[in-house]
């Protein structure tokens, strides 16, 4: 069965369906929250009682879904910019890749960057992460002698400015 395709602006062919399967029976189906929205949120699944984000102690989640993330694409799993924001937690791995070979669960592990006192605490059904799609070219990795020569050249963190 082939993919729901569209072509955007500059005439490239998009997918418009990403499949998602129930891992879990209480998993929530990924949704947009709003029309502009770039990525759909992804919600808890499993708690039974609230849990607390420790330093320490990075708490790992359920989704109960798996995709199937069409060849040329990866789906990127960021942090939802609130939990940075308001209770410095992130994603304890920045930014998950979830490869198009990939049929598992999508898991999110949270940990909170500071001593807080004021914890983010996730609860049952709450939105934990956000996730979109995108294309990902393959590219042919060539060995060469040398590089072209850049106004920059080999110039590294902060060699541009603050």
């Amino acid at each position: 069965m082939s993919i729901a395709r569209q072509k955007n602006e500059w005439g490239y062919e998009i997918p418009t369906e990403l499949k998602v399967k129930r891992v879990h029976p209480d998993a929530v189906l990924p949704a947009y929250a709003t029309d502009g929205s770039a990525c759909f949120d992804l919600r808890v699944v499993g708690l039974t009682r609230p849990v607390k984000v420790f330093d320490s102690q990075p708490l790992a989640l359920r989704t109960g879904l798996a995709f199937e993330v069409p060849n040329g694409h990866a789906m990127l799993v960021f942090s939802r910019s609130g939990h940075g924001f308001n209770y410095d937690t992130r994603l304890a791995n920045c930014v998950g890749v979830i490869d198009s070979d990939y049929r598992g669960e999508v898991m999110v592990r949270l940990t909170c960057d500071s001593n807080r006192v004021d914890l983010l605490e996730i609860k049952p059904g709450d939105r934990i992460a956000q996730a979109m799609l995108v294309p990902i070219p393959r590219v042919q990795l060539v060995e060469v002698d040398g590089l072209a020569p850049t106004a920059r050249g080999e110039g590294g963190f902060g060699s541009t400015g603050a």
